[in-house]
């Protein structure tokens, strides 16, 4: 039995994203560092204002959305922590191998990759309906459906984001009503006047915190993942109609642009 050349296919590594990583930390350490040095931290943590915040900010987007998007949600923004996830290097690189193979081997061999594109189930897809005999256009349309089916659904992910991120801060605003009316109402309690002032002030504190530190943030990039994902996914779709018409490689190269992509 003769065994297929594979080692030119790229190995999907997932790498941490140290510049979103750095970012995020650095950012919550700036803040801690500066409650360390202008007094105590313990002063700025209140139950009564993290649940309003938080839980309330998590409580409105999901009357927003269901279950399964906010599933999804959490899914998709842990994937923005990875930096080489949808390389357009490794995309080209590995079309080109396949399609090399599709025309030293035939077609039909390229069903024997199977397993190795597992954790690539997109170019898994579409050389499976290339082995299965599809008509370019069928092809065509059938990966298109489902890129839009992919994009719909990260950006609804990201929809999800940024209404958390609109409100968080209203959630801040309600707490500090809240601790208002607290204060208020307690002028004659002079041992009220401190908690409900806590209140008033934390909230609108954790609502700018949550919003401009943590879904702001990673909603922007999930939304530049989007793109790179699709990006990706497009060179996917090129290599399998190519590779179906079985055109030939230096013309898929030429048309992909390796050499002056790679030089950049």
């Amino acid at each position: 039995m003769t065994i297929l050349k594979i080692d030119s296919l790229s190995v999907k590594k997932k790498k941490y994203d140290f510049a979103l990583i750095f970012g995020l930390i650095s950012a919550f350490l700036l803040i801690f560092g500066a409650l360390l040095i202008g007094g105590s931290i313990a002063s700025f943590y209140n139950v009564p204002a993290v649940l309003i915040v938080m839980f309330g900010t998590i409580s409105i987007t999901m009357v927003s959305f269901n279950f399964r998007e906010i599933h999804r949600t959490l899914i998709h923004a842990s994937e923005i922590f990875y930096s080489t996830q949808y390389s357009k290097t490794n995309a080209i690189s590995d079309v080109i191998s396949l399609a090399q193979i599709g025309k030293d081997r035939g077609i039909l061999a390229l069903d024997e990759l199977n397993e190795i594109l597992e954790d690539r189930p997109f170019l898994q897809k579409s050389i499976a309906l290339v082995v299965d005999g599809n008509d370019s256009i069928i092809l065509e349309n059938t990966l298109r459906n489902e890129i839009l089916s992919i994009a719909e659904q990260k950006q609804k992910s990201v929809a999800v984001l940024r209404k958390a991120a609109e409100i968080a801060p209203s959630m801040g605003l309600i707490g500090t009503l809240v601790g208002l009316i607290q204060l208020l109402g307690n002028l004659d309690s002079p041992d009220q006047i401190g908690p409900a002032m806590a209140v008033a002030l934390l909230t609108t504190f954790y609502g700018a915190v949550l919003a401009y530190m943590v879904f702001a943030p990673i909603s922007s990039k999930l939304e530049n993942h989007i793109r790179k994902q699709i990006t990706v996914l497009n060179i996917y779709i090129t290599g399998a109609i190519s590779i179906s018409k079985q055109e030939n490689v230096h013309s898929l190269k030429t048309y992909l642009g390796v050499k002056s992509y790679l030089k950049t």
